[in-house]
């Protein structure tokens, strides 16, 4: 898998940036470096990469800023892995409200960066059993949980690979209770917390609810989980 992936890594220290760049090139993954936000932006002008691997504290645009600008502005769906030296609960939700798909805490182990990008990386949720035949209809929008593909009247919509990964497990047991262990399950969450969750939900919610506020499809069951009632 490494061998056809290609990661971009954005780290503002040079020897970090370095020893990322020549640890993952190691790894069998081709590896672009930026210094720094604006840099990043020029490269993604000139290649697609399949995750980005991102650091928080930069001078000038901060990684949490350009996370947010290229889920929000620019649209771009790969996995984001977020690397900080602030480790505390609140920063890791601030990652995730911001689009990222995974938080590591500096100083960490090169062999956990891997693992973490291997994860992301095939983070598809496997098939569940009693699953739906086809696509799901969700109000005027379809979603392909197969090809993790969700589509309204305008066209595509763009899903980051952790919207993909929770729409796709909640398809699959349209009209019953997913619980918080099997989300986390499906999103490759290990320590991440309860509110990590709640935050992977809100921003699908935007996706596919006219109003998040008020929920038709995609509904809080107190004390249980998470369940999607598609329809019209």
């Amino acid at each position: 898998m490494a061998e056809d992936c290609h990661i971009l890594v954005v780290e503002d220290d040079a020897r970090l940036r370095e020893r990322l760049a020549r640890y993952l090139s190691g790894e069998g993954f081709r590896v672009t470096a930026a210094a720094d936000a604006a840099e990043a932006r020029t490269q993604l002008r000139a290649i697609d990469p399949d995750l980005i691997v991102l650091d928080v504290m930069m001078p000038g645009e901060s990684g949490l800023d350009l996370t947010q600008s290229l889920r929000l502005g620019a649209g771009h769906d790969m996995p984001i892995l977020l690397l900080t030296a602030r480790g505390a609960p609140e920063d890791r939700i601030a990652g995730f409200e911001a689009g990222a798909d995974d938080y590591l805490g500096k100083p960490f182990e090169p062999r956990e960066l891997v693992l973490r990008i291997r994860s992301l990386l095939r983070r598809a949720p496997a098939p569940v059993p009693h699953a739906p035949a086809g696509p799901v209809r969700i109000g005027e929008a379809t979603f392909d949980p197969d090809r993790g593909e969700l589509t309204d009247a305008s066209g595509p919509v763009r899903l980051t690979g952790g919207e993909a990964a929770l729409l796709t497990a909640l398809a699959r047991k349209a009209n019953e209770v997913l619980s918080r262990e099997e989300i986390a399950e499906a999103l490759g969450m290990d320590d991440s917390g309860e509110r990590a969750i709640d935050v992977q939900v809100v921003r699908l919610r935007r996706k596919i609810e006219a109003d998040p506020r008020e929920p038709r499809f995609l509904h809080t069951v107190r004390g249980r989980g998470y369940i999607l009632k598609p329809g019209v």
